[in-house]
């Protein structure tokens, strides 16, 4: 197998990224991940990256009765909580001049799923564990 572990993080990036505000409620993310194949939204604060919410994070948040039979109001107003209640502050990003190897490192190194590529602190893209695994089976 001949793999080209010096493949830049922006060639094989997603560059249509998805963002939320800090104060946009979980109904804003429920709305996105509903309808959208995105499993990780970038939240910003004066167009700055402050954290990321997975959709594990948000999953993890709601009540386990939401849509079902047995929700109550309480299960609903879990959907009120806002972004920066539930999100992963501090992201570990990366750069897009790096390496697809440094990206497997640092996804492997904590535990995560995707990482924000900024580019002298502008987000410009993000890369996932899928991204990586496409790269390695084209």
């Amino acid at each position: 197998m001949d793999i080209n572990l010096n493949i830049r993080v922006s060639d094989i990036m997603t560059s249509r990224i998805v963002t939320i505000e800090m104060d946009d409620r979980l109904t804003v993310a429920k709305e996105i991940f509903d309808n959208a194949p995105f499993h990780h939204l970038l939240v910003i604060e004066h167009n700055k990256l402050r954290g990321i919410l997975s959709e594990r994070d948000y999953l993890r948040a709601l009540s386990p009765n939401i849509g079902n039979i047995n929700e109550t109001e309480r299960d609903s107003e879990t959907l009120q909580k806002r972004a920066h209640q539930v999100m992963t502050r501090s992201p570990v990003t990366i750069a897009p001049n790096q390496t697809i190897k440094q990206a497997g490192e640092l996804l492997l190194q904590h535990d995560i799923g995707s990482l924000p590529v900024l580019d002298k602190g502008k987000l410009v893209g993000i890369i996932t564990w899928k991204d990586l695994l496409k790269a390695f089976v084209a």
